[in-house]
């Protein structure tokens, strides 16, 4: 089902968020997209969430599993569909909107694939252009020195796997050749989409990642509105 334009109403109040929200962000980095200098990949809590009620099965995936979502938990706007946009934007182009927490995968005719995310908490938000330099299945985590010295007790590197906070696939933002330290990436935990709680990565679902995944070339422009 093909959901109506977007309205001028939601698209001024994400507007107004967003320059709400600006005041904590960081200065506008070298290559041009606005970071928090000790950026990494949140691993959030998920004190008083039962996982087991998040999730029906399990989907064989190369090494590992993709748990399935119990999707009558998910709010339906999260939920993967077609939908008309109102942005102009070259088809392929990947589009994310961290204040109404969608991402779009721009199709023709105005139209996207339109999934839910999880996006950067209050100091982590940023917004720019980048492309998709690198992409890995079930990949390693290497947690950024600047967020080790927040939490010590991290490791120095996370092999992959279902219990990875990058989850089943990442995709690696830069910008020409400088990574931006940014990702699109898989979550272990469902129930944070359509949340802030990222240290400013953009999370999915496992599903929807792996979904993307195949639809979204290395190379691949990505527009972070702001």
């Amino acid at each position: 089902m093909i959901n109506p334009l977007l309205s001028r109403r939601r698209f001024l109040a994400g507007a107004a968020a967003a320059l709400t929200a600006s005041g904590a962000r960081a200065q506008e980095s070298m290559f041009g997209v606005q970071i928090e200098p000790n950026v990494g990949y949140g691993v959030e809590s998920d004190e008083g969430i039962d996982p087991a009620e998040w999730y029906v099965g399990q989907i064989p995936d190369g090494r590992f599993y993709i748990r399935r979502v119990n999707f009558e938990k998910l709010d339906p706007d999260y939920r993967r569909q077609l939908v008309r946009v109102d942005f102009d934007e070259t088809p392929g182009t990947i589009v994310i909107d961290p204040v109404q927490h969608f991402l779009y995968s721009v199709r023709e005719g105005r139209t996207a694939i339109r999934y839910g995310v999880g996006t950067g908490r209050d100091g982590f938000g940023w917004n720019g252009r980048a492309q998709i330099a690198r992409k890995a299945e079930w990949p390693d985590w290497h947690p950024p020195k600047e967020m080790i010295l927040r939490q010590p007790e991290l490791p120095e590197v996370m092999p992959g796997g279902p219990d990875n906070p990058l989850g089943a696939r990442a995709m690696y933002l830069y910008d020409g050749n400088r990574d931006t330290l940014f990702r699109i990436h898989g979550t272990k935990e469902p129930w944070t989409i359509g949340t802030n709680v990222s240290s400013g990565c953009i999370r999915m679902l496992n599903e929807e990642v792996a979904d993307l995944y195949l639809r979204t070339p290395v190379g691949t422009r990505v527009v972070v509105l702001g």
